[in-house]
C-alpha cells in the first residue's frame, strides 16, 4: 500500500516540477533575452512588471487549484452533478476575473507602471510589457484553470508536457521577436504570452481523445461554489502573490538605495528565484490531487504519508539549489549581466548568497500550506500564506535594510521564511489534535 503511494508521489510530484519549471522559463527566457537586448533598463523594467504576472499567475492558480481540490473531492464522493457545476462555475469565474484584467491593461497600464516604480528611463519599457500580458490575460487564466484539472482528472502527464512545450516556445518566439523582428519589450511579454495559447492547444487533447470525467453544463454561476473554490485555493493565491508583493517591497526599496542598477540585480536573484518556487510548486501542486481524494476518503494514514514525503522532499530540493547557486553563481550572473556591469555583479553575487539560504525554509511552507489547504484548513493555510506576503517580509524588509542596506533586504527574505515555518510547525502540531478526533486511526 505504501509503495503504491509512493509510486503515485513520485509520478505526480515529478510531472508537475517538471512543468512548473518549464511555466518558471516563461519569464526566465524574457529575462536573458531582455538582458542581452536592452540592458540594464530592460531588465529593472521587466521586473517592475513581473509583479503583475506574478498576480495573475496566482488568480489561475487560486481558482484552478481551489476549484479542482472541490472537484475531486466530490468526485471521491461519487457527486459527479456537484462537480461539474463547480467545473463550470470556475470556468465562468475564470473569465470575469481576466476581463478585469484586460480592462486594466487596455486602460490604466501606464498609470500601474509608475505605481509600480518605473522612472523616465522605464515607463516606456514597463508600460509596453505589462499592457500586452494584461490584454492576453484570459489565456493565461483558463491556462491555469485547465492545468489544475486536467491534472485532477488523473493525468498529470499531459500539463507536464503543455507546460514544458509552451516554456520551449516561448523562447524560440523571444529570440524571433526580439533578434530577428527587432520587436523590443513587446516582443519580449508577446512571445510570453502566445506561451498559454500554446498550452491550451496541448490540453484540448484531454478533450478531444474524451478522456475528461469534468465537463461544462448548464449551471449558473453560484456564489457557494465561488466561495467554496476561492477557501481551497487562496493559499496558493497568497503563495504565488507574496513573491509580487515582496518584488514590489523590494523594489521600491532598492531604488532608493541602489537606483536601477540595484533592481536590475534584484531582478537577476528575483528571476533564478522564481525557478526555486516553481520547483516547490510543483511538489505542492503534485501532491494536491493525492491529499484531496485521501481526505474525502477520510483516509488518515495516506494524509500523512504524503505530508512526510512532500516535507523530506522540499528539503532536499533546498538542498541542490543552494550548492547549484553558490556553485554557479558567476556564471549565472554572466548570462544576464550583458554589460559586464561589476556594480551588478558584485551586488547579485552576495545577494545569491545570503537571498537562496530562505529556501530551506520556504519550500516547506509552501507544501504545508498545500498540506492545509487540502485539508480544508484553510484558515491555517491562509495565516502561513500571508505571513510569508506581506505580514512579516514587508516591515522586515524596511527595518534590515535601515540597518544594512541591501545585505538587510536580502537577510529579510531570510529571516521571513524561517520564522513562517516555526509559524508552519506550531500550526501542524496543533492541527494534529483536531484531525485525531476526525480520523481515529490517525
Amino acid at each position: 500500500m505504501n509503495d503504491n503511494l509512493l509510486n503515485k508521489f513520485i509520478k505526480y510530484v515529478s510531472f508537475n516540477v517538471l512543468g512548473m519549471l518549464g511555466l518558471s522559463f516563461y519569464i526566465l527566457g524574457d529575462t536573458f533575452f531582455v538582458a542581452q537586448a536592452l540592458g540594464a533598463n530592460g531588465l529593472a523594467a521587466l521586473n517592475f512588471s513581473i509583479s503583475i504576472y506574478s498576480l495573475m499567475h496566482g488568480t489561475g492558480l487560486m481558482i484552478g487549484i481551489g476549484g479542482a481540490a472541490k472537484y475531486s473531492m466530490l468526485k471521491s464522493q461519487n457527486e459527479n452533478e456537484k462537480a461539474n457545476r463547480i467545473f463550470t462555475s470556475a470556468f465562468k469565474f475564470t473569465l470575469l476575473l481576466a476581463l478585469l484584467y484586460m480592462l486594466i491593461g487596455i486602460f490604466r497600464s501606464e498609470q500601474l507602471s509608475i505605481l509600480l516604480g518605473a522612472d523616465s528611463t522605464t515607463i516606456d519599457m514597463t508600460n509596453s510589457y505589462l499592457k500586452t500580458i494584461l490584454i492576453f490575460a484570459p489565456f493565461y487564466l483558463l491556462n491555469n484553470l485547465l492545468l489544475a484539472f486536467v491534472r485532477n482528472d488523473k493525468n498529470p502527464n499531459l500539463p507536464m508536457i503543455a507546460m514544458i512545450v509552451g516554456s520551449v516556445a516561448n523562447v524560440f518566439l523571444d529570440y524571433i521577436f526580439m533578434f530577428k523582428f527587432h520587436m523590443g519589450m513587446f516582443g519580449a511579454a508577446f512571445a510570453t504570452s502566445l506561451a498559454p495559447i500554446i498550452s491550451l492547444s496541448i490540453l484540448s487533447i484531454h478533450f478531444i481523445k474524451k478522456n475528461n470525467d469534468f465537463k461544462y453544463i448548464r449551471s449558473s454561476l453560484k456564489l457557494d461554489h465561488i466561495k467554496d473554490i476561492i477557501k481551497l485555493g487562496l493559499s496558493a493565491f497568497i503563495t504565488e502573490i507574496s513573491s509580487a508583493i515582496a518584488l514590489i517591497s523590494f523594489n521600491l526599496v532598492i531604488l532608493n538605495i541602489r537606483g536601477n542598477l540595484g533592481v536590475a540585480s534584484y531582478g537577476i536573484i528575483a528571476n533564478m528565484a522564481l525557478i526555486g518556487v516553481a520547483i516547490f510548486t510543483g511538489v505542492a501542486q503534485g501532491i494536491q490531487p493525492l491529499l484531496s481524494r485521501a481526505y474525502g476518503l477520510s483516509n488518515s494514514r495516506n494524509l500523512r504519508q504524503i505530508k512526510r514525503y512532500s516535507v523530506f522532499t522540499s528539503i532536499i530540493i533546498a538542498i541542490i539549489i543552494y550548492i547549484g547557486i553558490f556553485t554557479y553563481s558567476e556564471n549565472i550572473i554572466s548570462v544576464f549581466n550583458s554589460e559586464n556591469n561589476i556594480e551588478i555583479a558584485n551586488m547579485t553575487k552576495t545577494g545569491f548568497e545570503i537571498y537562496f539560504i530562505g529556501f530551506f525554509f520556504a519550500g516547506i511552507n509552501i507544501v504545508l500550506t498545500m498540506y492545509l489547504s487540502s485539508i480544508e484548513k484553510t484558515r491555517a493555510a491562509f495565516l502561513i500564506s500571508i505571513s510569508r506576503g506581506c505580514v512579516i517580509i514587508v516591515p522586515l524588509v524596511i527595518i534590515l535594510s535601515g540597518m544594512w542596506k541591501m545585505k538587510g533586504i536580502w537577510l529579510a527574505f531570510v529571516l521571513t521564511e524561517f520564522i513562517v515555518s516555526l509559524i508552519a510547525l506550531y500550526i501542524i502540531l496543533s492541527n494534529r489534535k483536531q484531525l485525531k478526533k476526525r480520523y481515529k486511526s490517525i
